[in-house]
């Protein structure tokens, strides 16, 4: 009878393990709890913002935002942009904000984000957060996530990970969006 499997060595097989466990990581975000009251933006300053001036949640009352947490090294992050400027584009009533939270050096200056921004073609608002105190006030630890805010500013959903258009994970998305958008404006 002939064998059906390779036999696998050590080395092998810890590799394996390693990349399953990193695969399975973006499932642990259910453990992430977005806070009940979304903390404003934590940069005032003009020199760390692209494509507008700062802006506050205050700013933005009356909108359904999604805030999208991203560097531009990461790969699923930038895999993310097509279907977020579709999204973008299919509802007006909706205000994406990036977060520009660095991993890398490279990444904390402001030239290489808006070279990088321009390149991905995003015309948003991107606040830089090189002192991760925003990712920190929004308890958030992984790249791409996505907050989506109701036109209170109150965080309504919370989703992780590389989103394609129309994969389930967008599909969800843009449910809570269309749900937000239809909610009335009496504040």
């Amino acid at each position: 009878m002939k064998r059906c499997f390779k036999r696998v060595s050590l080395p092998s097989l810890a590799v394996l393990v390693a990349l399953v466990l990193l695969l399975e990581r973006p499932s642990a975000a259910k453990d992430v709890e977005p806070p009940k009251d979304t903390p404003d933006f934590t940069q005032r300053e003009a020199e760390f913002w692209i494509n507008s001036p700062p802006l506050s949640l205050q700013d933005l009352r009356g909108k359904v935002v999604m805030i999208d947490f991203w560097t531009f090294d990461c790969w699923n992050c930038y895999r993310s942009f097509p279907w977020l400027l579709a999204l973008e584009s299919r509802y007006p009533g909706l205000r994406v904000i990036g977060v520009h939270t660095p991993e890398f050096k490279h990444e904390r200056v402001k030239s290489n984000v808006e070279k990088k921004a321009k390149e991905f073609g995003l015309e948003h608002p991107v606040m830089m957060d090189n002192d991760y105190r925003y990712w920190r006030a929004m308890g958030n630890r992984y790249w791409p996530s996505f907050y989506v805010l109701d036109k209170r500013g109150r965080t309504r959903a919370y989703f992780v990970g590389e989103t394609h258009e129309g994969d389930r994970r967008a599909k969800q998305v843009e449910a809570v969006i269309q749900k937000l958008l239809l909610e009335p404006d009496d504040f």
